[in-house]
């Protein structure tokens, strides 16, 4: 059975910094590629990041360009959010997520429909 955790969500001034990282289990991580995404209170979740199965390729939101970084560590089963120069619009329920239809970054990359594994989510709130 696979397992998603988050876990390095919190309240965090605007510019802060926040890592948010996400332990799998269940499967063979290097076979996919993963994403991050996250969901405001009254929003539709949003794609925010992903990577490919080996840290080859990464794929953006344009909000959040140039502020995160998203990492993975095959040997360990994770993948990392590092999130920098945070806004109060960064609060949001974050969640990580497998791709199971690819293990490469692709042009529909951000489409959620793309992963079937997510994590339970983790709480970031930027105050302003």
């Amino acid at each position: 059975q696979v397992h998603l955790v988050e876990s390095g969500g919190g309240l965090v001034q605007a510019g802060g910094s926040l890592t948010l990282s996400c332990a799998a289990s269940g499967l063979t991580f290097s076979s996919n590629a993963m994403g991050w995404f996250r969901q405001a209170p009254g929003k539709e979740r949003e794609f925010v990041a992903a990577i490919s199965w080996n840290g080859g390729s990464t794929l953006y939101a344009d909000s959040v360009k140039g502020r995160f970084t998203i990492s993975r560590d095959n040997a360990k089963s994770t993948v990392s959010l590092q999130m920098d120069s945070l806004k109060p619009e960064d609060t949001a329920v974050y969640y990580c997520a497998t791709d199971r239809t690819s293990r490469f970054v692709t042009k529909s990359t951000f489409r959620e429909a793309r992963y079937d594994y997510w994590g339970q989510g983790t709480q970031v709130t930027v105050s302003s």
